[in-house]
């Protein structure tokens, strides 16, 4: 994202539009989509956006990018490891089901 921004902004100073650095740290901050509202909250919060450099900005949104990934990541191996159980679980009760079905029809022919 930020390097199809720094083209468009390049763009833009060869046609003679120039943008403050906290007019562009403004831009990137809006362009983020409703999932990254919290992220985007605490920076303007936190820091004085007029004096932010670009590279903190970039650097603060990338770490949490990372910090999300993993997260994800994480969350996925959990589900993994659920339905695993889950799997195993229902293979157990399938072999009784079969072991009392066996009996069941075993006592039925004897009678």
């Amino acid at each position: 994202m930020f390097s199809r921004f720094t083209n468009i902004i390049n763009a833009l100073q060869a046609l003679d539009k120039t943008y403050s650095n906290s007019e562009i740290v403004r831009k990137i901050l809006r362009c983020f989509p409703k999932s990254w509202i919290l992220k985007v909250t605490a920076i303007e919060e936190a820091k004085n956006l007029n004096i932010l450099p670009l590279e903190d900005l970039i650097g603060s949104l990338m770490t949490h990018e990372l910090s999300m990934q993993k997260k994800d990541d994480d969350e996925e191996k959990e589900k993994k490891k659920k339905k695993i159980v889950a799997l195993k679980s229902s293979l157990i009760e399938d072999s009784e089901d079969d072991n009392e079905n066996e009996e069941l029809a075993f006592i039925t022919r004897n009678s």
